[in-house]
Parts: structure tokens; C-alpha cells; sequence
């Protein structure tokens, strides 16, 4: 079988589609990946054939406005949804011609969150089978903010998708037209389900509560694999492990692939709370260059890290509320506090909460003071026994990584019979 898998975005919204594409290749099929260029070099290295697809990530991710999305979309709705959606407008015929290419011939074409509109598209030309690897609940539904009536949020939802439809439509016609497709009459979210598509859920049904029974009238159509992360092992990982093992364990601070607005600040604000409750904090800096600044006794920084590991090796793991991330905390069995900024970040800081074993907060908002106190919170007995719980019903990488592939598998084997 040859099976092309799309991604956009950071290592975070790629990581999915490069641990399935891996074991697929195992099982012997012909898998391409289309990847951001920044990315190329990962896929490749973890033995994918890659092609660059879409911008470069800083064209995309534009750091400044998504630090402030949130605090903007407060203000001023319309004009923040709309910035927000321009550059998957301005770079619709470009990813749709990398993926006419790419998926000639192919049995099957899957796709991430990121221009997933013009990726059905072009599945629909060659009537090939979609899939869809959700690392997040994107459908409408009425379980993503626990304080508000489940029917107002599932109907914002629906007007998300109406407004990004609206927003997109004429780039849309253009690549339809141009495909001899007809024209569509409604959002690409309710035509993908009707040539029977999977959107495969990429984390656990248990990490937000209630949502497998709301979507129970799909048949199937979503189902709840668990958080597809590799585990990969880093250059640092003995360095980190004899660190930790050098005295209590720490407190990890992971800060994701945006870096941070003020490395200097930022560090100080961990020192100093780490200090004040008699803590030692790990810094995984990711994105963000920690270089320049003075690094403290008690404190350590490291790059990348291997989360699966690391975090497991802690008394407590703050970071930005990524999807695998947040699912490699609650894997990992530990109390989570997310400073989040931007995207689905504060929605998996409304399920920690929702949880119990784990609080969050805006970054923005956040001071030596709050984050002394959140820190404080989450330390508490309750908190580390509850995480512990959940982790027991958390999905294991290799079983969510084996129950992905099955699927592909076998909507390309449905599809030919």
C-alpha cells in the first residue's frame, strides 16, 4: 500500500503523522510525508521520505500575535479569527499543488489539523480514502469548557467552522474549480464525513471526560486512539538522568517550540519560586535560547528532551499545554500545571483542572507569586495520587501508534474490496 501523510505545523503537530508513517514503513508499505521545511530534517531522520509542504514555520506561526490571540480575541472577535485564518488562505494553492503531486497514485491520503479543507479536497479528486489525525477535539462539541453550558459551546464550534468556511470559500472555489470538483455548498468539516473519512482522535477519550459518548452517533468515524508520540532518546538524556539522581527530583519546566517573550524573566520567575518552596527545576528550553542568561545552582537547562522519561522522573511538570506534551504528563503520572498562550493550549488546561490533577493559567497572567502558589497547589498529596490514577487509563505510545496503523490499513483494504 502507498500511504501519504500531511503535516503542518511544529514538531508537536508533526510528531503524530511521523510515528505512524514509521511504523507503517515497518510493516512494509510505501509511506511519504509532506512536512514543513523546518521539519524535513526530523522526518528524515527518523528514516521517512519527506517533501516540504507549506511555508516556513515562522511565516505561520507569527510568535507575537499568537502570545496575545486570546487577550485579542477578547477585544476584537472577527478581526482575530480572521489574522488567524490568513495564512491558511494565502497558502491554499500551494499546499494543494504539493499534494496533487504527492498523492498520485497513492492508496490513501491522511492529514493533520493545518489544511485539512484543501487535503479532503484533493483525497475527493482521486477518490482515494481521507483520514484525519485530530490531536485535539476540532469537531463541535460540548465538552471542551467545562464552566459553560455544553450547548452554547458546541454551537460556537459550529460557527467556528461556518466563519472559517466563509473566511476561506474563495481560495476554496478556486481549487475545486481547478480540480473539476463541484462547487461546495458547506463547510469541508460536514462533507468529510459523508465520503465516510476517519478523524481519528490522537489523544485519550479519558483525558476529556464525556466527549466519546457525545460522539457515539459517529460509528466510528472518531475514534479515541490515545496521544501518538515517539519517545525519542536525546544526546542529553544520561546527562539529565544522573542530574536528577543527584538529589531530589525536580520540578521540569518544558516551554515548548515558541520561545519565550523574555528568557531572562522567565528563568528568574522559576528560580525564584523553586527557591521559595526549596524545589530544583529542569529547564527543557526547546525553542526558546537560555544561553545568554545565568543559570542558578538549583536550576538546570537542557534542549530537547525525551518527555516520556524525563517527566516521569519529576515531582512536577509545567509547560505550555501542547497536546503531546499534556498527554505526556498524564502518562507520566504527575501533577501538571500548563501556562498556556495560544491555540488548544487553555482547552487542555480546562480538562487538567476538570481532572483534578492539575491547574493552569494564562502566561501572560502568570508572576513569581502565582506561580509560587500554583506550584504550591499542585504539590499537594491529592494531586500527585490522582495523576497517578489516570495514568493507569492512559493509552501506551506503542498500542496507540499499532491501533492507528490497523486503521489505515484497513480503510484501504475496505475501500478496494
Amino acid at each position: 500500500m502507498k500511504f501519504v501523510l500531511a503535516c503542518y505545523g511544529t514538531r508537536g503537530d508533526v510528531e503524530p503523522s511521523v510515528s505512524v508513517g514509521c511504523e507503517l514503513q515497518r510493516r512494509g508499505h510505501d509511506v511519504q510525508l509532506a512536512v514543513p521545511p523546518d521539519l524535513i530534517g526530523f522526518a528524515e531522520g527518523a528514516g521517512l521520505s519527506a517533501a516540504a509542504y507549506g511555508p516556513p514555520l515562522q511565516a505561520f506561526l507569527r510568535e507575537e500575535f499568537l502570545r496575545n490571540f486570546w487577550s485579542e480575541l477578547m477585544s476584537h472577535p472577527a478581526r482575530s479569527l480572521k489574522e488567524l485564518w490568513q495564512p491558511i488562505s494565502r497558502y491554499w494553492g500551494e499546499t494543494s499543488d504539493t499534494l496533487m503531486t504527492l498523492a498520485d497514485g497513492a492508496d490513501l491520503l491522511s492529514t493533520g489539523l493545518n489544511y485539512e479543507q484543501p487535503a479532503a479536497n484533493v483525497a475527493e479528486f482521486y477518490n482515494i480514502p481521507l483520514v484525519m489525525l485530530h490531536h485535539f477535539p476540532m469537531r463541535p462539541n460540548g465538552r471542551l469548557v467545562p464552566m459553560l453550558p455544553a450547548p452554547v459551546v458546541r454551537s460556537a464550534g459550529a460557527l467556528t467552522e461556518w466563519l472559517l468556511w466563509r473566511s476561506t470559500k474563495e481560495v476554496e472555489d478556486a481549487q475545486r474549480r481547478e480540480l473539476g470538483l463541484p462547487k461546495a455548498n458547506r463547510p469541508a468539516p460536514r462533507r468529510i464525513p459523508e465520503r465516510g473519512s476517519l478523524e481519528i482522535q490522537a489523544y485519550d477519550a479519558v483525558s476529556v471526560p464525556g466527549l466519546a459518548a457525545e460522539w457515539r452517533k459517529w460509528n466510528g468515524q472518531r475514534p479515541f486512539v490515545g496521544a501518538l508520540t515517539m519517545g525519542l532518546s536525546t544526546e542529553s538524556d544520561d546527562e539529565v538522568a544522573s542530574w536528577i539522581a543527584s538529589g531530589t527530583p525536580p520540578i521540569c519546566f518544558a516551554t515548548g517550540s515558541i520561545p519565550v517573550e523574555s528568557p531572562s524573566e522567565t528563568l528568574e520567575m522559576i528560580s525564584a519560586a523553586c527557591a521559595e518552596l526549596g524545589e530544583r527545576a529542569l529547564v527543557c528550553a526547546g525553542g526558546t535560547d537560555f544561553s545568554h542568561v545565568t543559570i542558578p545552582d538549583h536550576v538546570k537547562v537542557i534542549g530537547v528532551a525525551n518527555y516520556a522519561t524525563v517527566f516521569a522522573a519529576c515531582r512536577a511538570v509545567v509547560h505550555h499545554g501542547g497536546s503531546g506534551t499534556t498527554a505526556a504528563s498524564l502518562r507520566a503520572g504527575v501533577p501538571t500545571l500548563i501556562l498556556w498562550s495560544t491555540a488548544d493550549q487553555p482547552y487542555w488546561g480546562n480538562q487538567l483542572k476538570r481532572l483534578k490533577v492539575g491547574t493552569a493559567r494564562r502566561i501572560s497572567k502568570t508572576t513569581r507569586d502565582s506561580l509560587t502558589a500554583d506550584l504550591r497547589r499542585i504539590l499537594a498529596p491529592e494531586y500527585r495520587v490522582r495523576a497517578r490514577e489516570l495514568a493507569t487509563k492512559m493509552t501506551t505510545p506503542a498500542a496507540s501508534i499499532a491501533k492507528t496503523a490497523d486503521l489505515f490499513e484497513n480503510k484501504v483494504r475496505a475501500t478496494v474490496r
